[in-house]
Order: C-alpha cells, then structure tokens, then sequence
C-alpha cells in the first residue's frame, strides 16, 4: 500500500528528499509525474491513463506535505522500509489504508517510474 501523511504533520520536510520516487511534496505544491523518474512526455500509466509526465498536477493537499499515491512505492526495489517514515519525527507517515497494493504492483510501479 502506498503511505500516506496524516495532519499530525509539523511540515519539517525531513521525508520530502528521502523519498527515492519524488513522491512527495511540500503542501500546495504542483506535482508532476516526472519529478524525480525517467518519465517524460506522453506516458500510459499502469491504470491505462494517458497523462502528459510534464503537466503539472493539482496538490493533494494545501496545508501539509503529502504523498502521490500513484508514484509512491513504500521504497520497494531501493530500500528494506519507507524512508519517510524512517525519519519522520511525528511517525505522521503511515500506511494509505485506501490505496492497500502488494509488492508486486509496488516492483512493477517502481519499474515503470524508473524505465528498468
């Protein structure tokens, strides 16, 4: 499953560069799809979308950092657990009980993020 940050958060930004997808932003912030992979252009996602990876996408959230569901990987294929709740100083980074994915979707998302 993908992670998610609850409103405990203090905002420190200590999870924002640990995360090896750049699946994470500051509140408010754009996202695209091609922050921090090897996405660019016109790109089907593993959900058969059609998305331009260098549109910017609407926050998740205004207030607090958050986490692209569709780009986080809980850092499977780079590390043994999520890095941003490894140095959260809240534990606000959590499992996304509404985005609950086995490893193999997480491998294969990692895979499709980073061309491998």
């Amino acid at each position: 499953m993908a992670i998610i940050i609850t409103d405990e958060c203090i905002n420190c930004g200590a999870c924002e560069p640990e995360c090896p997808n750049t699946a994470i932003y500051e509140g408010a912030d754009d996202w695209r799809y091609k922050d921090g992979t090897s996405l660019s252009g016109t790109v089907i996602l593993p959900d058969g979308t059609e998305v331009d990876a260098d549109d910017a996408q609407t926050p998740i959230s205004d207030e607090i950092y958050y986490i692209v569901p569709g780009k986080c990987t809980e850092c499977k294929g780079f590390h043994d657990e999520p890095q941003c709740a490894a140095v959260c100083p809240v534990d606000c980074c959590v499992p996304d009980d509404n985005h609950v994915e086995d490893d193999e979707t997480l491998l294969n998302r990692q895979a499709f993020l980073h061309g491998e």
